[in-house]
This record gives structure tokens, C-alpha cells and sequence, in this order.
């Protein structure tokens, strides 16, 4: 693929998409044309504000980054091998600034709606990437997942969406927060259309699994409508692969809180040492919880990320060997459903912990985990998700939509 790709002309005619959801950035309304009868010729999609989109500026979800970083004169491969693959783009949404939230809304750029839950929140960061697609404005929208910043917008919106293998799709031309852990991803409304894009993007997969785990310790994170859904899909799961299930106790007698505060350092440090010197240069506004965690980044130190690093290294290397190549999780994608937007942020921030301390354990390993959209009981939808060992991320949406023709 060409990730260089020529400049485009301006777009004359008008933005063809009534934004009936708040998803776009006043800068991202314009459209790029797919390359005719590609495998995806025909689909509709958006771009977080973190790719870069040959003469489009990008803004990363801050009016100071956007004032003070150059136009791109590439795509990012990942956009140009859609484009290429017939894709035509219609824009870029907000996303939440530099990517540094779970929330969903944005102090400059506002918070888009969600068209499932109107009263709640879409969460973040791929904020505007959910809101397009579960509106239906688009066919599918990339996004990236750092913390959970597919996997939750997915579960909280009721979309199809995925953490990929960390490394497997290239991130040149992408806004970073924390390079060991940014993936790019894409949400769609639909589980074929999921399919579609991901064989155009991801290499083949012969992977298959045989046994079934389940950590009950993420499990207890997730507020109680998440446990029937649960044991429908493990249920279906055990019939599917033919394996009873295993339970255990992923993170043992250390915790999944101690694993979000590893992932939560590390990160930190990483973030600060690749935005630290244009924070304090450019003196950007930030809204109050992402500079606060800006604050706390900047003080972390190199020995505590070091400290950091070497557990991660320990998870990683724990994870991947309970799932050899033959394994399978099933765990929730996020504690709840979507907060209100009116909520108190001490209650937010409390979800917010919750979740990081299921979402790090992909995050961590560098795994991928497919997050797909299931009705509660009381008609709620939410987000399960399946992680696999690295590289099979195709075969496990395969799977996961498989899973989600007999319990969806």
C-alpha cells in the first residue's frame, strides 16, 4: 500500500451529511473518494481526528493542537489502504483531547450524542467515531483504543468494535498518547460489515480455539446486568469450540486494580515524555480531568515507569502463556452501562476505574479483544468481548460473530 498518496483537491460541492449528532470537527467536513470497485466500494466512513488525512489538518481533539502542528501531506496508511480498498471518507470526528479520556465529551468540541442511549454519555476517546456510526451516518469509523477507547464507546453505544494486536496495524500518521499501547480500530453497526473491513486490513488467521477461560475476577468488575449476558455467551461459547469452560483468577493475589495502576503509569510517563514538551511550550486548555492527568503524568518518575514497565512485562508474559495459541477469554468491555451526561464526576471517575481495570488486561499484553453488542434481559444492550492470543484478531471476529448469531 502507497500511504503517500496525492493531495486532494478541495471539495467544492457541500458536506453531504447532516450531522444530526454533533460527531464532526468544524475542520473535518469534507469527503475523499474511494478508488472504484474495491472490496469495500460503496462503504461510507470517518476518521477520529488523530489521523492524519493528506491536506486536512489534524486537531486531536484540542484547538491549540490544531493551530500549532502542519497540515498533513500523507495519509495514514491505514486511511489510504481504505481509500484504496474503495472506502470513500466523509470527514473526521471529535475525538477526546489527545485521546486522554474514557468519557466522551470534549470542552471545545462538545459531546456528541448517542443515538442508543440519548440521556448517556458515547464514551471516549473514539467519541465522535461511535456517535457517526450509531447514528448511522456512516457504515464505519476509525477509532483507536489505547485504554479502552474503542471497546467502551462500542459497549456503550451497542456497536461492533475491537482492540487489534498491538503493532499489527501501523500507526504512522496517527496522533500518539502512549505508543506501547495505541491501536488503530474501527466501529461499525454492523457485525458483516465489521468482517468486511477487517479482512481488508488484517492479515489472515488460521487460528482456532479450544478452551474456554474466564476470569471471574473481571467478571466481579461489571455491574450485575452484565452476568447473565455473561453466562449466555459462555454457554454458546462452550458449544461453539467444544471445550467446557475454565474458571480462574487472571490477575491472582496482586489484583486487576494493581494491573490498572501498572498500565496507568506506564502510560502516563510514556505520554508525558512524547506531549510534555508541547503542553509546556504551547500552553494548551485542557479540560479539568485531562489536565489534571496531564499534571499527574508530569510527575511521574523514570523509576516508577521503569517499575511499571517490568510488570507490564510480567502480565504480558502471564497472559499470553494462559492463553498459549489455542486460547480464549470472555470477559465484559466495560462495568456498566454509559453514564449520564449528567453525572457527577466522582461517580464517572469511580466507572471509569472499574473499567480500566478490565480493559488493561489487553492492554497490557498487546492483545485483541473484539467487543460485540448483546441484549440484557431488561433490553439494555452492552459490550462482550472475546480476547485472543496476538495475530488473531480475524479469526476472532470470525468467531465473534458466530457467537453473536446465537445470542444476540
Amino acid at each position: 500500500m502507497n500511504a503517500h498518496l496525492p493531495l486532494t483537491e478541495p471539495v467544492c460541492q457541500p458536506f453531504p451529511i447532516t450531522d444530526t449528532v454533533g460527531a464532526w470537527v468544524p475542520h473535518g467536513r469534507f469527503t475523499l473518494a474511494g478508488q472504484p470497485g474495491g472490496p469495500l466500494a460503496g462503504l461510507r466512513f470517518a476518521a477520529k481526528d488523530l489521523f492524519d488525512v493528506a491536506g486536512n489538518p489534524t486537531g486531536a481533539g484540542n484547538p491549540t493542537w490544531l493551530a500549532t502542528h502542519p497540515v498533513p501531506t500523507a495519509h495514514s496508511p491505514v486511511v489510504a489502504q481504505l481509500l484504496q480498498a474503495g472506502a470513500t471518507l466523509m470527514g473526521k470526528v471529535i475525538t477526546d483531547e489527545l485521546a486522554y479520556s474514557l468519557h466522551g465529551d470534549n470542552a471545545h468540541y462538545g459531546t456528541p450524542l448517542n443515538s442508543r442511549y440519548p440521556g448517556r454519555v458515547t464514551g471516549g476517546s473514539s467519541s465522535g467515531s461511535a456517535a457517526a456510526v450509531a447514528a448511522g451516518l456512516v457504515d464505519f469509523a476509525l477509532g483507536t483504543d489505547t485504554g479502552g477507547s474503542t471497546r467502551v464507546p462500542a459497549s456503550y453505544c451497542g456497536l461492533w468494535g475491537l482492540r487489534t494486536t498491538h503493532g499489527l496495524l501501523s500507526g504512522e500518521g496517527l496522533v500518539p498518547l502512549h505508543p506501547r499501547f495505541d491501536t488503530p480500530t474501527w466501529l461499525t453497526s454492523d457485525g458483516a460489515v465489521f468482517e468486511r473491513v477487517g479482512q481488508v486490513l488484517l492479515p489472515a488467521s488460521r487460528w482456532r480455539a479450544t478452551r474456554l477461560l474466564l476470569p471471574l475476577d473481571a467478571w466481579a468488575l461489571a455491574d450485575e446486568l452484565f452476568a447473565e449476558p455473561l453466562a449466555r455467551a459462555r454457554d454458546a461459547l462452550a458449544a461453539l469450540i467444544g471445550a467446557p469452560p475454565q474458571d480462574l483468577t487472571i490477575a491472582g493475589d496482586e489484583g486487576l486494580g494493581a494491573w490498572r495502576q501498572t498500565y496507568a503509569t506506564a502510560g502516563a510517563f510514556e505520554g508525558w515524555q512524547v506531549h510534555g514538551p508541547w503542553i509546556t511550550q504551547a500552553l494548551p486548555v485542557f479540560a479539568p480531568a485531562i489536565a489534571a492527568r496531564w499534571q499527574a503524568a508530569s510527575q511521574v518518575t523514570a523509576e516508577a515507569a521503569a517499575t511499571a514497565r517490568a510488570a507490564q512485562g510480567r502480565i504480558s508474559e502471564h497472559v499470553r502463556g494462559l492463553l498459549g495459541d489455542n486460547g480464549l477469554i470472555l470477559l465484559p468491555s466495560a462495568a456498566s452501562l454509559a453514564p449520564l451526561r449528567d453525572a457527577d464526576p466522582a461517580s464517572v471517575d469511580a466507572i471509569r476505574l472499574r473499567t480500566m481495570a478490565i480493559t488493561c488486561i489487553a492492554g497490557l499484553s498487546g492483545l485483541p479483544q473484539v467487543s460485540l453488542p448483546v441484549r440484557t434481559a431488561g433490553g439494555d444492550t452492552l459490550g462482550l468481548s472475546l480476547l485472543g492470543p496476538a495475530g488473531s484478531d480475524l479469526a476472532l471476529i470470525g468467531l465473534a460473530r458466530r457467537l453473536h448469531a446465537q445470542i444476540a
